[in-house]
């Protein structure tokens, strides 16, 4: 951390402060300063939607095999996740880390699935043939509305991306 120590002239009172942006990086919202909607900061549809598909074409042209481009855009997904985690951890300014496996599926299903799609997720379920398995449920999956799977790569899932980001 960075001390800063202002001098004043003797017989001189500061100004009081006023408000001005946060100068930590991790206290300022995500997008342009002028794009803040009811939900806090969003990005365009639009625009999400030709940067996923050029993410998705760019490992699709690297990749020899459908289960190859879905472990490539879960490894691109992981990284953002990380962050995605950190950031919003450090803005829920929770001041113990939880270890608990429910309280931190709760915590991804809701406050960072919010900060990243603008809603909570559906649902949380645990499986019914595995214990430890849970799943994380949204009826409207933002990042596969506007893809279409050609064909010949049918069984592709097209959310491995965002199954990386909870992963991360």
């Amino acid at each position: 951390p960075v001390v800063r120590a202002a001098v004043h002239p003797p017989l001189l009172r500061p100004k009081k402060m006023s408000r001005s942006p946060p100068n930590n990086i991790l206290d300022r919202p995500l997008g342009r300063s002028g794009t803040r909607s009811s939900e806090g900061t969003a990005v365009s549809l639009s625009a999400f939607a030709y940067v996923y598909s050029e993410l998705v074409q760019y490992h699709q042209g690297r990749a020899a095999s459908i289960s190859e481009l879905e472990r490539r855009l879960e490894s691109a997904g992981y990284g953002v996740g990380l962050k995605v985690l950190e950031m919003t951890a450090y803005r829920a300014k929770e001041t113990k880390r939880e270890t608990r496996l429910m309280s931190i599926l709760h915590f991804v299903s809701s406050s960072v699935w919010k900060s990243l799609f603008g809603k909570a997720a559906d649902s949380l379920e645990r499986s019914i043939d595995h214990t430890d398995e849970f799943m994380i449920i949204d009826y409207e999956p933002i990042a596969s509305t506007f893809v279409s799977v050609p064909p010949d790569l049918g069984q592709l899932s097209a959310d491995a991306y965002v199954s990386g980001i909870i992963a991360g």
